[in-house]
């Protein structure tokens, strides 16, 4: 017989949870909870890391947490800290016992672990200080308090760019710790603020709702404020606890959320430490790449399939103000959805930096499909390395980010359809064996071959590993896209491809040709471009079109005006184009029409192995016969002003 269970800031743990006698806490709830239960959680701060026992049976026998109705509801991995005492000038002090923080006191852990690129010689804590609200940054020393300098720029390694912080005013805020073997002391410049009068946190718990134990299915978590977790770095060859997932199990739907100030990742669908830890870092011995891929062994070894981990769906959320991920997740993010999140400021704050950081960064996404979401303002919108087979990045709004899309080391068959990449540079494509439709693309396209890193492919939507391979390039298609470049850039479009094959046979005849001036194997595919299949694509702004593309629509000189357009009801694409833009139209893609890639010897399919058509835009209006270039079937010549997403949250 299923229970509703009622927590309240009113009740009491030795309550019966009824809603009369409510619980004081989530987690006493959470030790009782079974398959089929709900519990209802009532408005009010809820400093807890909530960890769940017990998990349901199936979709039908769900464990649900939700915030009462139209109540707001707050779990934080933070304490409220009153007792400050004045340094000196703005700098004030909190001494803490160190059984506060049980066994992870972040003022003593650091961001660290594989891949982990900056800073270099001095650690960054998981500790946070809060004013109202806003994070500290650390300083480098006791005595870097007393003079804060404020920052407005630094060095993003991985593009060797100077790059902007996104609030410089806050890098004036700074804190310090020095641990004891029983207290830590907290110092930390206010700036004139009274930190016993304001609302002043720290970070104390590493997350706030996540399982010890691996294997608790079918979880449920609605409508409730999570933030303020000291969550540590979640690279794909280590443990990867967020402020709230799964722990390595199946099932959890994570809806309708407000979640923030992750340390470093918001949401977690990843992977657990049996399958390896950080073992490049600590035992130093073999690269990453090499204990990633035994990762994937391990996985299997202890039973990674559809039938055991993944499957979650991650919708409706808002996430913002995280050091590394809105949304994390290597080997348990298989055969899982997320779709219509609102996805901002991750990897802004830049205390960090690393390999491994983007508004939703997965590894060994099989099957996962990522669509109606909303990113913006991230250090790189979605990062899809290794192993995204079967993925589909499809009617996204991604703008003003460093990077909008990145994929890596995968083989296909992957989709991109229907989607704006805005931002001024939109794509690294590391990879192979992928289709982009009806996407408009406005920033710049990097092609790079990675001929030094097999990575695994699979049975299609199996995690059955089929095979392994390098990345050759190409094996792409691209077909009915919007490019629009900047006016003068000749990377935006699809002049990359130059010098590629246009078809399998052709690819063929060419390592053939190879073979009978010098016989050889491997290093004839390696020399040789792969196809892509190009066409019926519009370029306007100075777009460049692949060389040997026939069907397509070049506008170079015309200026397209293109803004994303944001206002208080919403999201606008406004652009103009040509007058030729309403002539040149085409049929929908299929899945035949995409042929299969040449690696994996797979084809496109949705997760079922149905085949689809691509005919629906991004504002899931059917598209009825032929249609326009882009993600927009109502685009025409002229100027166009588009609403593409709802109010700013």
């Amino acid at each position: 017989m299923a229970h509703i269970y009622h927590v309240s800031k009113t009740g009491s743990d030795t309550n019966a949870g009824g809603k009369e006698s409510p619980f004081l806490t989530i987690g006493a709830a959470a030790n009782i909870a079974q398959a089929g239960d709900t519990i209802i959680v009532h408005a009010g701060e809820y400093r807890e890391w909530v960890k769940p026992r017990h998990g349901g049976r199936s979709n039908a026998r769900r464990i649900t947490y939700q915030a009462a109705e139209g109540e707001r509801v707050v779990i934080k991995g933070s304490e409220r800290i009153r007792h400050w005492q004045r340094v000196a000038g703005a700098v004030w002090q909190a001494t803490l016992p160190n059984s506060l923080f049980g066994a992870h006191n972040p003022y003593r852990e650091t961001v660290t672990g594989d891949w982990l690129a900056y800073p270099v010689g001095r650690s960054v804590h998981l500790g946070d200080v809060y004013l109202n609200g806003l994070s500290f940054y650390e300083a480098e020393s006791l005595e870097a308090l007393q003079k804060p300098v404020m920052r407005t720029e630094v060095l993003d390694d991985w593009t060797e760019e100077v790059v902007p912080i996104h609030n410089p005013e806050q890098t004036k805020y700074l804190w310090f710790a020095e641990v004891g073997a029983e207290e830590t002391n907290i110092y930390a410049n206010f700036n004139g603020a009274d930190p016993n009068q304001e609302l002043t946190e720290i970070n104390v718990r590493r997350c706030c709702f996540y399982p010890e134990a691996t294997g608790i299915h079918y979880i449920t978590v609605r409508g409730f404020e999570m933030a303020q977790a000291a969550t540590p770095w979640a690279p794909p060859t280590g443990d990867q606890p967020g402020l709230i997932g799964p722990h390595w199990s199946k099932g959890w739907i994570i809806e309708n959320n407000v979640i923030h100030d992750a340390k470093c990742s918001a949401i977690s669908i990843g992977k657990e430490a049996s399958t390896g830890d950080n073992h490049r870092t600590f035992r130093k011995d073999k690269p990453g790449y090499q204990y990633q891929l035994e990762s994937v062994f391990a996985a299997r070894r202890i039973g990674w399939s559809k039938e055991t981990v993944g499957s979650h769906i991650v919708r409706n959320n808002t996430i913002y103000d995280c050091g590394q991920n809105g949304v994390v997740g290597h080997l348990g993010c298989v055969f899982s959805e997320i779709y219509r999140n609102h996805i901002y400021r991750i990897g802004l704050k830049r205390e960090f930096y690393g390999y491994e950081i983007a508004g939703i960064k997965l590894h060994a996404a099989i099957d996962v499909q990522i669509h109606h979401n909303h990113v913006h303002d991230c250090s790189l919108g979605t990062w899809l390395d290794w192993q995204a087979q079967g993925a589909r990045v499809s009617k996204n709004l991604y703008y003003q980010n460093k990077r909008d899309l990145f994929i890596e080391v995968s083989h296909g068959p992957y989709l991109v359809d229907y989607n704006i990449f805005a931002s001024k540079y939109a794509i690294d494509n590391h990879a192979q064996g992928g289709a982009y439709v009806h996407n408009l693309i406005a920033g710049k396209i990097v092609l790079s071959k990675m001929l030094n890193r097999a990575t695994p492919y699979h049975v299609p939507h199996s995690t059955d590993v089929a095979g392994y391979a390098m990345v050759y390039g190409a094996d792409d298609r691209l077909y009915q896209n919007l490019f629009i470049g900047g006016g003068t850039s000749e990377t935006v479009g699809t002049s990359g491809y130059n010098g590629c094959s246009v078809s399998l046979e052709e690819y063929i005849a060419r390592v053939d040709s190879r073979h009978a001036k010098a016989p050889g194997d491997l290093d004839l595919f390696e020399a040789e471009e792969q196809p892509a299949y190009v066409g019926q694509n519009a370029y306007v702004g100075g777009a460049k079109a692949f060389d040997r593309e026939t069907e397509k629509l070049d506008r170079a000189d015309f200026d397209a005006a293109l803004e994303i357009e944001r206002s208080k009801d919403g999201v606008y694409l406004c652009c103009t184009l040509p007058e030729a833009f309403d002539t040149f139209v085409s049929e929908p893609k299929t899945s035949q029409a995409l042929g299969r890639v040449r690696i994996v010897d797979a084809d496109f399919e949705n997760p079922d192995g149905s085949t689809f058509v691509l005919d629906s835009d991004i504002l899931d209006i059917p598209v009825a016969g032929k249609s326009v270039a882009g993600p927009c079937g109502c685009l025409k010549a002229g100027k166009n002003r588009v609403k593409i997403r709802g109010m700013m949250s």
